[in-house]
């Protein structure tokens, strides 16, 4: 009848079985093909719960740095707010004003931090959190073939032990790091640079990631609007310190962000093979530092800019370069930024165990953006089960060190060898200047 409904017609098939069908063709292919990372991501992250309630309910707790967090937080709640003073079971407390805030909070909401099974469902909570971020930014690039993914949640005893049967703050930090790239992604990236801030002022190892973010920072704004962020988040970082500041600010400043704190041989995971006094040796660690700088100059100068761009082309405004300002890819932000903390592990003076959540969601996507390609999908995940073997060897020994340093070689040699990313389609006119008037 006229001005009826349109009935669909008996043969036509719905859209989702239509995309059903689809799978169920290529059902061989799922765990290989990139177009399917969100369905097996979903599956995995739903299957996480389970797996993280059953290592909450059957796996031991250990106490390790809990209790010395719930005692350093107890300290600025009696009123203590020199930092010098501040301190717990294993030592002072050696975190930015970030950790003190949000760790006060779990201290409350655990009952004085007694409840400590409360404590891991926070934590769970955290992991799946975390899981959910990182699984969006792999769906955003769709590097990675999706079977790799069960090597990035289920198949971590380690990383399981630091979130819930652990409760390190590293993972709040990692948490929040995530965050903020899923923002740069989105194109929000004052925001970003603050979520970014509240991260290092968890745990300071998110400075690894400040080279790069620097990088692409300038190579989206130029020098003169890159200062309002930085400013931003040096901002947050001052305002959420002030109270500490104001009764001491040196002591403040020497305990949060000390750089050159003496980390303890016993608990090395990457420098076993050494002899102990060269392990603490000030000139081994400038070395390390001077290695660290180095390399993050050549990728800089020579991976990350674009071919044919001068590096201090960077700091002019986007919209008097030479060349045409193009936006940054979504493979360019990521790979830049998780380069730039992979670079830092590689050159870092000593790494504990909790240590391995700063790169672990992260090497998928760097060992599928290598540039050898005779790095066959079975040497990448070999690659992988050295990482998490050697992560898991207690206590470290030679052998798992020297094989996390090879690991960590040729991860590195790949990537310096990967060819350029290509850039994003270059911008119109009309969406600068809507983007110049949304930041």
């Amino acid at each position: 009848m006229a001005g009826g409904v349109r009935r669909k017609s008996p043969g036509s098939p719905s859209p989702v079985w239509g995309k059903l069908h689809t799978v169920w063709q290529d059902k061989h292919l799922v765990l290989f093909k990139t177009e399917y990372t969100l369905l097996v991501v979903s599956l995995l992250w739903f299957l996480e719960i389970g797996i993280n309630v059953w290592v909450i309910q059957k796996v031991a707790y250990t106490e390790i740095d809990w209790k010395a967090y719930m005692d350093e937080v107890e300290g600025v709640i009696n009123g203590t707010y020199d930092y010098t003073q501040l301190k717990g079971d294993t030592g002072p407390l050696v975190y930015p004003a970030g950790f003190v805030y949000i760790f006060t909070a779990l201290y409350y909401i655990t009952s004085h931090g007694v409840n400590i099974r409360l404590g891991q469902y926070l934590f769970a909570a955290f992991y799946l959190m975390t899981l959910f971020l990182v699984f969006r930014i792999y769906n955003r690039t769709k590097k990675v073939p999706p079977y790799v993914f069960f090597f990035v949640c289920c198949a971590s005893y380690r990383i399981h032990s630091i979130f819930v049967l652990r409760l390190f703050n590293d993972p709040v930090a990692m948490m929040l790091l995530f965050a903020a790239v899923n923002l740069f992604l989105d194109g929000h990236w004052t925001l970003g640079c603050g979520i970014y801030s509240l991260a290092v002022s968890v745990k300071m190892n998110v400075l690894l990631f400040a080279p790069g973010l620097l990088f692409l920072l300038l190579s989206e704004f130029g020098l003169i609007r890159t200062i309002p962020k930085l400013s931003l988040c040096a901002g947050i970082q001052l305002f959420l310190a002030l109270p500490f500041l104001l009764e001491n600010p040196v002591g403040y400043v020497s305990r949060a962000f000390d750089l050159g704190r003496q980390f303890m041989f016993k608990w090395t995971v990457n420098w076993r093979f050494l002899p102990e006094w060269l392990f603490l040796n000030r000139y081994f660690h400038l070395v390390l530092l001077a290695g660290h700088l180095l390399t993050l100059l050549l990728f800089a100068f020579r991976r990350w800019k674009r071919p044919g761009e001068s590096i201090f082309e960077l700091l002019k405004d986007p919209g008097k370069r030479r060349h045409l300002a193009q936006k940054n890819s979504a493979d360019q932000i990521v790979l830049i930024l998780f380069t730039s903390n992979f670079v830092g592990m590689c050159f870092s003076r000593s790494l504990h165990y909790q240590f391995y959540v700063w790169y672990f969601h992260t090497l998928p996507y760097l060992l599928w953006s290598g540039g050898v390609k005779k790095l066959a999908h079975l040497l990448r995940v070999l690659i992988l089960g050295l990482i998490e073997l050697s992560w898991n060897t207690y206590p470290s020994t030679n052998s798992s060190s020297a094989a996390l340093h090879v690991c960590h070689l040729i991860i590195l040699l790949c990537l310096w060898l990967a060819p350029p990313l290509s850039s994003a389609p270059a911008q119109t006119q009309e969406q600068k200047a809507a983007k110049d008037k949304h930041h």
